[in-house]
């Protein structure tokens, strides 16, 4: 990296395949020398020099079957110089980079084709930093003072000695060329750098671009002199994280699921940034909620571009520092392995351990018992010794009818005796599970209309209690549940339905039985009681929640979506019903809570093979 000369590589292609093109030759125009290889721009002990370095690359085990002496011709490298006549393309979708062969005869050709797993932003690099080498070398001074025509200059300009092979358009062809730009402004560029953990400059100045790719779909475009190799759409995988401090936008781009991520960061000036940030965000949402962010209500738009900046965590004190570190020496070998104990050699784990992934957890608090459900199978633990034992397994869960029982949704009921279950073949019922005996041992039917999409307790801790109501809800309506009535068990009186389809996803319950529901679109309402409309209703960021939790006093809020998590004080702080919470009174239009926004750091995200996906928190 430009910005870290302690770091001897500049930039790498982590696979692609060396040949040596002879298009004279009567032994073949074209021979692999690596089929498998990385390329790799380095620096030399001398200012203003660089090497181009193509090394075989091994699978495991492969190289220790080589011999010896083949082990010295497994590098190839190259000073990097104009003479070389570099050249780019692409072959039969593959990125090309090709050289001058000096040492072979006139028109031959190094050809370095790089793999399609390798994202295009790292080839258009690659060839920015290669161009970059051969300038300081050329005119011994920094890459800063090239210009665009500079780097153009000195890339081989014969088109008969293009290789024949090179069938399609280059690598850095801008598709954006014709797409309507909705904002434009300039920044530093950076880009993150595992091996010294830090962020290191590649560009003192580069054009930034919003622009419109079809209705409600935007992307962000990153030009170096005029040429784009950033593209990305605007969405939540690009896990978008705002700096103000250093007033600094970073994201993630991940050109395929098998790769790990690229983190990028932009710098703005003072002035630039905040409207940046204003931009980026009205976009974001638009793209999230399909829909024209100029007609949602001004508070509404300051809760949303609220949510967006960034909030740094505080130090923990020094004593529960201690504490943690007590609990991690404490805890020492015994960490949770329940399904790898050799002294828990038991059938009915092992059965359990195939199969489906684990798929639900839902823990007791009477017997200190966890059931974790698996396909038609739910294992059972207790905890012993600071880690989680197996005890037994419920297996091939049936319904009345014998049937093969797949639970969506589990639920411990009546003082963690009973565990009530939804599944997909059943939307309108409930079922009851005695765990004394393992066993479905009723179905109640809810309604004949209204499908149960998820169920909650009465109140947050009414488990513990024999307690014999709870609460359901569908995608667009709230009831609570009696299973001693007669007939359906919903009961009207307590029932909330709403004419649109509101996409309700998850909700929960604090202590006295204040109700919070949130949807897929995004959006949180509060309830003081079923059947009436809510007193609070938080507008969506446009991501679906997929959980939602809430303190036993109704104070916390947090919400979890795929990459991030949402922190929300429902206490009031000015106005009228100042000292109120948001379940009990309607949040003053001008002092909606600050949402604080918590995921994990872009630069995080850069060490990470899978893409962020958060399960409720």
């Amino acid at each position: 990296m430009w910005g870290n000369p302690a770091n001897p590589e500049l930039i790498q292609i982590p696979a692609g395949q060396l040949y040596l093109v002879r298009p004279n030759s009567i032994k073949g125009s074209r021979e692999c020398i690596f089929p498998d290889a990385v390329a790799t721009i380095r620096r030399t002990g001398v200012d203003f020099q660089y090497q181009l370095v193509v090394t075989r690359a091994y699978d495991e085990g492969e190289e220790q079957l080589l011999e010896e002496d083949a082990e010295t011709d497994d590098e190839r490298v190259f000073l990097l110089d104009e003479s070389l006549g570099f050249r780019f393309g692409s072959l039969e979708g593959h990125s090309t980079c090709s050289w001058s062969d000096l040492s072979g005869d006139e028109g031959d050709l190094w050809e370095f084709v790089s793999a399609q797993t390798v994202p295009k932003p790292t080839n258009s690099l690659f060839e920015m930093t290669l161009l970059n080498c051969i300038y300081e070398r050329k005119h011994n001074q920094s890459h800063e003072n090239a210009s665009e025509e500079d780097l153009a200059a000195l890339k081989f300009q014969s088109e008969s000695a293009n290789l024949a092979a090179t069938d399609s358009p280059a690598v850095n062809e801008d598709t954006f060329k014709d797409v309507p730009v909705l904002a434009t402004t300039s920044a530093e560029l950076y880009m993150f750098d595992t091996v010294s953990d830090m962020f290191v400059i590649q560009e003192k100045e580069v054009v930034i671009e919003i622009a419109l790719n079809g209705p409600f779909e935007t992307w962000v475009v990153v030009r170096n002199n005029s040429t784009p190799f950033i593209t990305l759409p605007i969405d939540d995988d690009m896990n978008a994280r705002f700096d103000m401090d250093n007033r600094a936008f970073m994201f993630t781009f991940r050109a395929t699921e098998d790769l790990p991520a690229m983190t990028w960061c932009l710098r703005f000036d003072l002035d630039s940034f905040p409207t940046w940030k204003e931009q980026f965000t009205i976009y974001m949402w638009e793209a999230k909620n399909r829909s024209t962010y100029s007609k949602i209500k001004p508070d509404e738009q300051r809760y949303i571009q609220e949510a967006y900046e960034d909030v740094e965590m505080g130090e923990a004190d020094d004593d529960i520092n201690g504490e943690a570190e007590e609990d991690d020496q404490s805890d020492g070998d015994t960490s949770v392995a329940a399904l790898t104990d050799s002294e828990d050699d038991d059938p009915s784990l092992r059965g359990l351990a195939q199969g489906s992934k684990n798929q639900h957890l839902t823990v007791g608090y009477k017997d200190d018992l966890s059931y974790v459900t698996r396909g038609d199978m739910i294992g059972v633990f207790a905890q012993k010794d600071n880690r989680m034992r197996f005890k037994t397994t419920i297996d091939r869960v049936r319904d009345l009818q014998g049937n093969t029982l797949t639970p969506k949704k589990v639920m411990l009921h009546n003082q963690d005796t009973e565990m009530l279950l939804l599944d997909a073949d059943h939307q309108h019922s409930v079922m009851r599970m005695d765990l004394e005996y393992g066993k479905i041992v009723d179905e109640w039917k809810v309604s004949d209309d209204v499908p149960v999409s998820n169920i909650i307790p009465e109140s947050k801790y009414a488990q513990m209690d024999p307690q014999q109501t709870f609460i359901g809800h569908s995608h667009n309506g709230i009831f609570r549940i009696d299973p001693r009535v007669s007939g359906n068990k919903l009961v009207q009186s307590q029932f909330k339905q709403y004419a649109t389809k509101n996409d309700f996803s998850t909700a929960a319950t604090t202590d006295s039985g204040k109700l919070v529901v949130a949807s897929n679109k995004g959006d949180i309402r509060l309830f003081d009681q079923i059947g009436k409309n809510a007193k609070t209703a938080l507008p969506p960021l446009g991501d679906p929640i997929i959980g939602v939790d809430v303190t036993a006093d109704g104070r916390w809020l947090v919400a979890t979506c795929k990459t991030y998590l949402l922190l929300i004080d429902l206490l009031i702080g000015d106005g009228r019903y100042k000292g109120s919470l948001g379940f009990d009174r309607s949040f003053p239009a001008d002092s909606k809570p600050v949402p604080k926004r918590l995921g994990l750091k872009p630069e995080h995200a850069a060490y990470m093979k899978d893409a962020v996906s958060f399960t409720p928190a």
